[in-house]
């Protein structure tokens, strides 16, 4: 199944509709437009427009500009045949419905040219990539802007005006359209180079913006944040708490070298982070070795705090550490806090206070759950009720969240509580 793009990512590399409609008017439509319009001018409004060829055309250039951005957007180009694909349906019916002579026109054969000559181009634009795709871009244009010539001379040999090539360049007229419109595609491929560039640069400071964002907002907040600007907003919510943190680390930390420091504190952190991504945290908040995770439901959070058991007691195993977690939920106010010029998005509440509190009681390699979440657990995952001490609060308990058995065969000891 197709993945579809989140807000932020479909604001980077735009919707599908908008790629039909760029496809469509930059490549597909240009020379059936113009062909229409030179059999307009030949045949005349009121006969033309009668008969099936115009329509048949844009039914045609319609077709190929739905194949050519579907394949680009999904990140499959197929120039080549895509772009031979309005000429290859045009002359099937035409042949179908007018016979073979039709084909041999010279604007249907010009069709077949410029078509092949644009998927020529592409494609050898695709194989390159960012190298060497200047000149080939500049070309693309230049023969897309020679349609306009070549129906123009089209028209003046319908007229029976000149019967040779010399006769029609002896116009002074012709020579200066011959040449001049190469020149506008030549300019408006300049043109096309530096724009692209441009938005390149553009879509490479995006990504870093949105990666930056991530870091502080979490993939999902930013993505709600994209589409609705108020889901910054401060606002009351119900949210499940969960907060772990490193048993012993300040005087782990005391007697290393800062640089071991860091590189446990970020393995540390590897290891929190492939969870929290898969568990679907709102908000995931790091300070110095304490991990803060925000989820919408407690089932969630107990969940992920089972699979946090396993996960980061690896890394503090081969350091003589583990840690500690514990579980609230409640209410909160969430959103951008701070001055105008130094926001951040966080939560604050008696729920938030109440979380660290549990994994300040925690143990090692424990899990301590509040009442409010306990209360929704099965009896058998809960483990002895816990008094835990807390500035301000009376009767706050913690109930220790059992660890599943290990799987059979498995021989690693079991963490016991503390």
């Amino acid at each position: 199944m197709e993945k579809s793009p989140d807000a932020v990512e479909q604001r980077l590399q735009g919707t599908r509709a908008g790629a039909f409609w760029r496809e469509f008017f930059t490549n597909s439509a240009h020379f059936p437009l113009a062909n229409i319009l030179l059999e307009l001018l030949l045949e005349g409004p009121g006969h033309y427009l009668r008969e099936p060829d115009a329509w048949v055309l844009l039914a045609a250039a319609t077709v190929q500009a739905g194949y050519l951005s579907r394949a680009r957007f999904r990140g499959r180009p197929r120039p080549l045949l895509g772009n031979l694909l309005g000429p290859l349906l045009y002359s099937a019916i035409e042949v179908a419905v007018e016979g073979p002579a039709r084909f041999l026109r010279p604007n249907h054969v010009a069709y077949w040219l410029f078509a092949l000559a644009v998927g020529l181009l592409q494609k050898a634009q695709s194989a390159r990539g960012g190298r060497g795709r200047t000149p080939l871009l500049l070309a693309e244009n230049v023969i897309r802007a020679a349609i306009v010539a070549v129906l123009y001379a089209l028209i003046e040999y319908a007229a029976g005006e000149y019967g040779t090539v010399a006769a029609f360049l002896e116009d002074p007229a012709h020579i200066f359209i011959l040449l001049m419109v190469p020149l506008l595609g030549l300019l408006i491929g300049l043109a096309q180079v530096t724009s692209e560039r441009y938005l390149a640069t553009l879509r490479r400071t995006a990504e870093q913006l949105r990666e930056y964002s991530e870091w502080l907002l979490g993939r999902d907040l930013l993505a709600r944040a994209v589409a609705d600007p108020e889901a910054l907003d401060l606002r009351r919510h119900h949210r499940a708490i969960l907060f772990m943190d490193i048993r012993g680390f300040t005087a782990w930390s005391e007697q290393r070298q800062p640089e071991e420091v860091v590189t446990m504190v970020n393995t540390y952190y590897e290891a929190a982070e492939a969870v929290w991504r898969r568990s679907g945290a709102l908000k995931a908040k790091l300070t110095a070795d304490e991990v803060m995770l925000v989820f919408a439901g407690e089932a969630a959070a107990v969940a992920a705090a089972r699979a946090l058991q396993g996960s980061v007691a690896p890394v503090l195993e081969r350091h003589g550490l583990a840690a500690g977690i514990g579980v609230h939920a409640g209410a909160v106010v969430e959103g951008l806090l701070g001055p105008r010029d130094a926001r951040t998005y966080d939560l604050l509440g008696d729920a938030v206070n109440t979380a660290s509190r549990l994994c300040q009681a925690a143990g090692p390699g424990e899990v301590l759950l509040s009442d409010a979440v306990a209360a929704n657990q099965p009896p058998a995952a809960l483990g002895p009720t816990r008094r835990v001490p807390a500035k301000g609060k009376t009767g706050l308990n913690g109930r220790v969240l059992v660890p599943p058995p290990a799987p059979a065969g498995d021989d690693r000891p079991a963490v016991d509580p503390v």
